[in-house]
């Protein structure tokens, strides 16, 4: 493993790449990259980064993402089949139904999505700054796509909009029960729960607190408790740990891994900077639709 990551941290130099990794990327891999964080610190990175290559240690959209942004830039991933389940539950054809069904709505997309499903949307948003930008839109109704759980999350404090749903979900975060979270409570009775809002609506309302990774990183490093139970994708207390090695935190078992981020290894990563595989390919269409909601985004959240 070594030499390895020796020759990655050479070929980073030689090849003027900046390595990103999300959270739920293995812990090996989180420790080469040049920046770590969730869906919108990594799209802002990205989009500002001086580096002409971008290696995205993430699953597709993000890399697609990317390189809607920063169109001039090589985009790589470590692996071109790492997906996510949820960007696939919706699609073009259904966000045009809704759009005529409401024509009022703003579509408001989770960056959790296809860049097909990306340009015909009014725009993104993440986790971490969903509930800004949709509180700063004039329009009363929103549609939310295509994650429900969260479009729920943020509706329970948005009383003064009407909001309308997709049934698509993290089929991760969506298997999770309230009891599994009072069990884990039960053994762990001094311990806060940190929920991800990818989960349904009845967990949320047992835990402690919840927010997006970056947003659960920031909660336990300023909290005063000791022990928090961790319900999202593991890979997460890699970077909670570092930053709090006086505290202790439990995963929740039932929630278990997202294997399409599990797909990212060193390997697969030195073997990219190596021949510059798994380039992220957009038609310029395709990539100038999909960027309109993606500035939004950006602007929006400042």
């Amino acid at each position: 493993m070594k030499q390895t990551i020796e020759r990655i941290e050479q070929l980073k130099k030689e090849k003027d790449v900046l390595v990103l990794a999300h959270f739920y990327v293995p812990d090996e891999v989180q420790a080469i990259a040049d920046h770590l964080g969730d869906s919108y610190a990594l799209s802002k990175i990205a989009a500002d980064a001086e580096q002409s290559t971008i290696l995205f240690c993430g699953v597709r959209f993000m890399g697609e993402s990317a390189k809607i942004l920063s169109p001039d830039k090589t985009v790589l991933l470590p692996d071109a089949e790492a997906d996510c389940l949820m960007a696939h539950m919706i699609t073009p054809e259904q966000v045009l139904e809704m759009k005529k069904q409401y024509p009022e709505a703003a579509v408001v997309c989770y960056i959790n999505s296809t860049s097909e499903t990306k340009a015909v949307c009014d725009v993104i948003v993440t986790s971490a700054n969903a509930k800004k930008i949709v509180e700063s839109l004039p329009n009363k109704e929103i549609c939310f796509v295509p994650d429900c759980n969260l479009g729920r999350f943020l509706a329970k404090g948005m009383p003064d909009k009407v909001f309308h749903f997709h049934d698509g979900c993290c089929p991760i975060h969506a298997r999770v029960r309230p009891q599994d979270i009072l069990d884990a409570k039960a053994a762990h009775p001094e311990a806060l729960v940190c929920i991800h809002p990818e989960c349904t609506e009845d967990c949320v309302a047992v835990s402690d607190y919840a927010g997006s990774t970056s947003g659960i990183i920031k909660f336990a490093t300023e909290s005063d408790a000791k022990e928090f139970i961790i319900v999202t994708e593991p890979g997460v207390l890699c970077e909670l740990k570092k930053r709090n090695p006086d505290k202790t935190f439990y995963p929740l078992e039932k929630l278990g891994i997202c294997e399409d981020m599990k797909k990212i290894t060193l390997e697969k990563v030195l073997y990219t900077l190596e021949t510059f595989d798994n380039q992220v390919v957009m038609e310029e269409k395709l990539r100038e639709d999909a960027k309109s909601a993606l500035i939004r985004m950006r602007e929006l959240a400042q």
